[in-house]
C-alpha cells in the first residue's frame, strides 16, 4: 500500500513558513545551499519545483512520489510566483474549499474531506503520496501521515505557520534515518508507530 509522506522543510523550533505564510526561501530562513540541492536531487528529485527541475535537467517520472497533495495556502504561493502547476510530473491534488476551478488541467482542487481522499489515494496502485504542507492539511491528514520526512534548518523564527496546526493530538512516531548535511540542516525520517 502507498505512504502518505509529510516531507518538508521546518526551523528548530518547528514552523515551515513565516507569519505570513509566505516562502520561506532565503538566506536568514531556509537556506537553499548546495548541499541540501544535492540531497533533494540524489535522494527526492520529484520534490523540486519544475522551473527548478528545468534548469538543472532534470526530467521524467519520480522514483519516490507520483502524487502531491497541498493546501490552498501553499498552492496560492506558486500562483504567486506565476507557476499554476509547479509538479506537472506529478498528479497534483490541492485541497481547498475556497478556489474555483484551476487554472491549469493538471491540477485537481479537492473539495472533499482530505482524509477520505488520502485513503483512497492509498488504496490505488503507485508510489508514495508526498504531503507538501501547510500545516493546517497536515494536521486534517495526521492519521493518515505514515513517515515524516524533516529538513530542519539550523534556524528559529520564533513564530509562523507550524508543522502541524490543529488541535492537540498526540501521535507517536519511530526514529529510522538521520542525514546531516554539511551547511548544517539535519534530515529526519521517521516512520508512525
Amino acid at each position: 500500500m502507498r505512504r502518505l509522506v509529510y516531507y518538508v522543510a521546518t526551523t528548530l523550533d518547528g514552523f515551515i513558513a513565516g507569519p505570513d505564510g509566505g516562502d520561506p526561501s532565503g538566506a536568514d530562513f531556509f537556506p537553499i545551499t548546495d548541499d541540501v540541492v544535492q540531497f533533494i536531487v540524489e535522494n527526492y528529485p520529484e520534490t523540486l519545483p519544475d522551473p527548478v527541475r528545468t534548469a538543472l535537467g532534470i526530467d521524467g517520472a519520480g522514483t519516490v512520489f507520483d502524487t502531491v497533495v497541498e493546501g490552498r495556502g501553499s498552492y496560492e504561493l506558486g500562483l504567486a510566483a506565476g507557476i499554476p502547476d509547479a509538479y506537472p510530473h506529478l498528479r497534483h491534488l490541492v485541497f481547498s474549499t475556497t478556489l474555483p476551478g484551476s487554472n491549469s488541467g493538471a491540477v485537481e482542487i479537492v473539495r472533499d474531506e482530505p482524509a477520505e481522499t488520502v485513503r483512497e489515494l492509498k488504496r490505488e496502485e503507485g508510489l508514495d503520496i508526498w504531503l507538501v504542507g501547510g500545516g493546517t492539511l497536515a494536521h486534517a491528514l495526521l492519521p493518515e501521515i505514515d513517515r515524516l520526512v524533516l529538513k530542519v534548518n539550523p534556524s528559529i523564527i520564533g513564530s509562523g505557520v507550524p508543522l502541524f496546526n490543529g488541535p492537540f493530538a498526540p501521535t507517536l512516531f519511530t526514529p529510522v534515518d538521520e542525514t546531516d548535511l554539511p551547511g548544517g540542516v539535519r534530515v529526519l525520517t521517521y516512520d508512525r508507530r
